[in-house]
Formats: structure tokens, sequence, C-alpha cells
């Protein structure tokens, strides 16, 4: 009889740590899961997304292109640098106002220009012009077919740059409403023979943009 009671005092101690065993497995395992899952969820966020992926190596320029767009890349990067050059020849020499005020954003809207081209041209594998090209006339004021129209002969620069004042300003807006003309006359080439959609977009806001300022310097020319 002892024995009996000994043993029917036991079971429900073993059956308290059974369940107690039980239960501490099912919080190793939750924690476990909850360690699996929050691991998951960081890995994820590690990983950079999809549109940062294309982003880093996408196409300036992408889509179909052809010589024509090669070529109003390649020669309007030194028609913008002539232009750049001509507007920070202003500082210290102009005297009026709307002159200075035009240089400043000659500069501002043209060097960029220049950076996005050069970049159109690596992306398609074509080489950057510096300088003068074949069938290129540097002084003529006429586009022929053949070369930049409206670029500033090395007489036309030193002439800008000896003068000041008023003298200055109307050299400048001379010198640079036959320039912009020039570079219209490009961009216009480039709407009609174009095929890349992003340099026919430039040659839209050359056109836009040049024909504008080109309007303000003739008023200028007039009032001063």
């Amino acid at each position: 009889m002892t024995t009996i009671k000994h043993a029917v005092r036991r079971t429900p101690a073993r059956r308290i740590v059974l369940v107690g065993a039980v239960a501490a497995a099912g919080l190793v395992l939750a924690a476990c899961s909850n360690s699996d899952d929050n691991t998951s969820g960081m890995d994820h966020g590690s990983k950079p997304s999809a549109t940062a992926t294309q982003g880093a190596g996408a196409n300036p320029a992408p889509g179909a292109f052809g010589d024509a767009d090669v070529l109003f890349a390649q020669m309007m990067i030194p028609h913008h640098e002539q232009a750049v050059a001509m507007a920070e020849l202003a500082d210290g020499r102009a005297g009026d106002a709307e002159i200075k005020a035009l240089a400043g954003d000659i500069e501002k809207a043209q060097d960029p220009e220049i950076q996005k081209m050069k970049s159109w041209l690596k992306a398609w594998g074509k080489p950057v012009s510096g300088g003068s090209m074949p069938g290129m006339d540097h002084g003529s004021h006429s586009m022929d077919g053949s070369g930049m129209s409206g670029m500033m002969s090395d007489k036309d620069m030193k002439e800008l740059k000896a003068a000041k004042g008023k003298d200055f300003d109307r050299k400048f807006a001379r010198m640079m409403i036959a320039h912009h003309n020039g570079a219209i006359d490009m961009a216009r080439n480039e709407q009609k023979n174009g095929k890349n959609a992003t340099a026919k977009k430039l040659a839209d806001d050359v056109v836009k943009n040049q024909s504008t300022e080109v309007k303000k310097m003739n008023k200028i020319l007039d009032r001063i």
C-alpha cells in the first residue's frame, strides 16, 4: 500500500514537469521563428531596390540614335563652350545690368548642357570633340551645312576681351546674337534629322530659350 501511495503522489509532479518542458520548448521555437523573420526582413531591407540598381547605370540618352544626333552633340559642345567663355568675360567688363544678368543665365544654362551631351557621347561610344572638326569654319556667321554657325573667330574674342563698359555691352550683345542664331540653326537641324528623343528635347530647349535671349539682346541694343 505504501508503494502505491508514493506512485500516486509522484504522478502529478511528473505531469507538471512535462507540461513545463513542453511550454519552454514552445517558447524557444517561437523565439527562433521570430528571429528568422527579423533576419529575413533585414536581408530584404539591405538589398538595393530595382529602381536604384537601374538608375545607377542608366543610359542618359536611351533609345535609337543616328549620325545627326552624334554630330549635334559633338558640334554643340564646343559651341556652348565658346558661349560660356564669352559670358565669363562679362565679369568686370559689362556695364549694363541686363547684360550681366544675361551672361549669368547663359553660364548657368549651357555648362550643364555641355556635361549632358558629353555623357550622351560616352554612352553611345562616340568621341567628344573639344575643338575644330573637318569642314568647320569658326569664323563663319552663316550655316553652310558643313560647319558650326555663329562661332566667333580668335579676333572676335580678343576684341570682346579688350572692351569695357558700353563698348563691351554692345559687342557682347551683337556677338552673342550671332552665336545664338548659329546654335538655333544647329538645333533646328537636329529637330529635323535627329532620331534620339533626349537629344531632340535639348534641341527644342535650345531653340526656345536662345530665341528668347536673342529677343532680349535686340531690345538691349535698341536701348543702349
